[in-house]
């Protein structure tokens, strides 16, 4: 399948737990996966960051956090704080590609599609678009997600990329009416498939059970996605364009 870009409306929509799901559905089928957090903010080193709880929830060992920055703020900024320098969106990718070994690497992003992870402007669209990789969006449930998955998804096919599908990152038990009728509107509202819907409280399950919650949830979702890239692969000749041209865990702290 190649590389997947997760990406999200806004910050704590359920990447993580959604990005999880994607490894562990991988991995339950026998394919080797990769999962790359490129920034990762709002920990210190030695702290536990987002692929613990991946590698926790999905079982998947082969984990790779790029950039680390201590404040919870958006990448570049959190970098500029620190006194640091964030890799470039080109650095990351050329890390990226050199997973090229597994048939799946997922790459989960920091915030929304165009928060900025270095300090020349370039944003997980731009790290998506020197993939060449289809990006998953994921979105809240609730009163709002219409207008802003919207406007992620177009912004993805103004760059020239290709959605591969929305998820909604935390359904609850007892949807209330908005919610309930944007299982109807969101494919509608962002032209792109609705993947499926990962429970509320996903995230504190136990592996087991957690395998379960996503094959529930997002069943039709890994060959949805497998089609989804061999149709970009078929589609261009090289990079898609965005604005831009190991240890378990990887990290540099």
């Amino acid at each position: 399948m190649g590389h997947l870009v997760i990406a999200g409306t806004d910050t704590d929509v359920g990447k993580t737990v959604v990005t999880a799901a994607l490894a562990a559905l991988a991995r339950a089928r026998g394919r080797s996966v990769a999962v790359v957090k490129p920034v990762q903010t709002g920990v210190v080193p030695g702290e536990d960051g987002d692929l613990a709880a991946v590698r926790r929830l999905s079982g998947v060992e082969d984990l790779h956090e790029l950039a680390r920055f201590p404040e919870p703020l958006a990448p570049a900024t959190a970098a500029r704080r620190a006194g640091l320098r964030a890799p470039s969106v080109a650095t990351l990718a050329n890390t990226i590609r050199r997973l090229a070994g597994r048939e799946l690497v997922l790459v989960e992003g920091a915030g929304g599609l165009l928060v900025e992870l270095d300090g020349n402007g370039g944003t997980l669209a731009d790290l998506a678009g020197l993939l060449a990789a289809p990006v998953v969006v994921v979105v809240r449930s609730g009163l709002g997600t219409l207008n802003a998955s919207a406007l992620t998804c177009e912004a993805l096919r103004a760059r020239g990329l290709a959605c591969a599908g929305i998820v909604i990152g935390s359904w609850p038990a007892e949807p209330d009416l908005a919610e309930r009728c944007n299982l109807e509107d969101l494919p509608r509202y962002t032209s792109a498939p609705l993947l499926g819907r990962m429970p509320a409280g996903a995230g504190e399950l136990e592996p087991a059970a957690f395998l379960a919650a996503a094959r529930d949830g997002l069943a039709a979702a890994h060959d949805a996605l497998a089609a989804a890239h061999d149709a970009l692969a078929a589609a261009h000749d090289g990079p898609v364009r965005g604005r831009r041209s190991s240890r378990s865990i990887t990290s540099p702290g």
